[in-house]
């Protein structure tokens, strides 16, 4: 893309520069999301709630603090970002009054529809520390489950690439909110590929942390064993910027480990000199896209002439992992959402008898993805198929972690595709299943281990993204941003961006 890019289209990096330079406002940057937002938001339906008077307003107030000077410790001062509808926001305060602007989570489900909480997620109580501008809440799958961000109850995302496509999921929306300019970055969560995927598909960076490296405590559960919040950003750079502000130990969450947080910007050297970096024969899954494989060995290459050591390696139970994940996660979400039942959580359906009001309640409230997932989860916990199934699963999770660490014991990283394919149509897979579920073949192993990923753009295939996923060892995620940061300035795609971005 020639010429300057549009201020909604910049990074994090080059407007949190322009602010401490005085030669843009917070409010200026606001204003240009909100802009992009009213243009585009809801021709791809990216958001389910915004916030604008509240985004209006707190970005005047950091506008005064970095007249004050509180910007120099700050790098998030004033940034304007967007949050995926699975992370609760407050919406009372301490007298349980309505906070102007508060904004509903409805987690993607009718089930949830206008429910307002009384407290705020970790991650929104850390960037809202850190200065940063709330814009509203993205559209998702219901309740995370999903690979394209079809299965919202509101609607279908649309990817900005091609609106005739769709995003990826189930972070679709906060993946498209940022490709398409509005929000500078975006959480999103990653409960077997949920960040990763719609980051490959959009052309934006995405990681998923280590399990246990950002809390968890306001999100709202899918799989508790595998869900991990995690940003969506323009360059590793911004991705970085802001893992620093929402990684740490939280005592509310009883996962969350305590373990220092690096400096992950200061890891961004540009070099991987002599770094040992293996590929896994398994992760070129049958089926992957040619322009897709091609794109992504091209992008090996590019490490390669950087100076690092590229070997292969196997990881041999990678083809049992689709099935694992699909045992373990659904047996977690139908306990999980089980407290939707028009008592404790969702509308009560007004009928005489308990279980029937439950019935009523969950029958009309959750969406068909929803309700499959809970079936599986239930079947695979019942009584004569709890060992056949949900026990089986666990022991070759231990498998698939033990043969990531026996890798990651001899290489730094592992480079891998992130999804077999491109941004495919809207409607192409959702009646089958099996199809659509096999977009995360790719990114759910890595969810099973509970090690840390980043996908980063490495080109074009059929003018679609394409994305390289970068795998680390347990915390080490300054080594995995330090290895996609000096492939990102090498291979040239750092400004990639939707054709209609330039239209602003």
């Amino acid at each position: 893309m020639s010429g300057p890019l549009p201020l909604a289209d910049r990074t994090i990096t080059e407007v949190a520069a322009a602010l401490h330079a005085r030669e843009t406002s917070s409010r200026e940057l606001t204003d240009a999301c909100l802009d992009r937002i009213e243009r585009d938001g809801q021709r791809l339906n990216t958001f389910l709630a915004v916030g604008a008077d509240a985004a209006r307003s707190a970005a005047d107030a950091a506008d005064a603090a970095l007249e004050r000077g509180e910007g120099e410790h700050r790098p998030l001062l004033g940034i304007p970002f967007a949050l995926k509808d699975i992370f609760v926001t407050r919406a009372l305060d301490d007298d349980g009054r309505d906070i102007p602007g508060g904004l509903p989570t409805t987690a993607g489900s009718l089930i949830l529809k206008g429910y307002r909480s009384p407290f705020a997620s970790a991650a929104e109580e850390r960037l809202r520390d850190a200065g940063t501008i709330l814009l509203g809440k993205t559209n998702c799958d219901e309740f995370a489950m999903g690979s394209s961000n079809e299965n919202s109850a509101y609607g279908p995302v649309h990817n900005p690439w091609d609106e005739t496509t769709v995003p990826g999921g189930s972070s679709g929306g906060s993946s498209a909110a940022v490709a398409g300019g509005q929000a500078y970055f975006a959480l999103g969560t990653d409960t077997g590929g949920s960040i990763r995927q719609p980051a490959s598909l959009t052309g934006t960076v995405g990681l998923k942390p280590t399990y246990g490296r950002v809390s968890r405590w306001g999100m709202v559960a899918f799989a508790s064993s595998l869900d991990q919040c995690g940003p969506f950003g323009r360059s590793v750079r911004d991705v970085a910027s802001v893992l620093g502000a929402i990684a740490g130990h939280d005592p509310r969450d009883s996962t969350s480990v305590d373990t220092p947080v690096p400096d992950y910007a200061a890891a961004l050297t540009g070099e991987v000199r002599g770094l040992r970096l293996g590929v896994p024969r398994e992760f070129f899954v049958p089926g992957m896209e040619p322009g897709v494989e091609a794109a992504v060995r091209a992008g090996i290459d590019t490490l390669r002439d950087l100076g690092a050591d590229i070997v292969e390696v196997s990881l041999p139970s990678t083809d049992r992992g689709l099935a694992t994940y699909y045992i373990i996660a659904p047996a977690e979400a139908s306990a999980n959402l089980a407290r939707y039942d028009g008592v404790r959580y969702g509308p009560s359906a007004g009928a005489e008898e308990l279980w029937d009001n439950y019935d009523r309640t969950r029958g009309s409230g959750f969406g068909a993805e929803v309700k499959r997932r809970i079936m599986l989860g239930t079947y695979a916990l019942s009584a004569g198929y709890y060992d056949a199934y949900y026990v089986k699963a666990q022991q070759v999770r231990t498998l698939i972690k033990a043969e990531f660490d026996e890798v990651l014991a001899t290489v730094d990283a592992i480079l891998a595709p992130t999804s077999p394919n491109v941004a495919f149509k809207i409607g192409a897979k959702v009646d089958d299943p099996l199809a659509m579920y096999l977009n995360d073949a790719c990114t759910l192993p890595v969810n099973i281990a509970g090690l840390p990923g980043v996908s980063v753009p490495c080109g074009l295939s059929e003018g679609l993204p394409v994305g390289l996923q970068v795998i680390g060892r347990a915390f080490d995620e300054a080594t995995i941003l330090r290895i996609a940061d000096a492939y990102e300035r090498a291979a040239g795609f750092a400004d990639l961006r939707p054709p209609t971005s330039s239209h602003a």
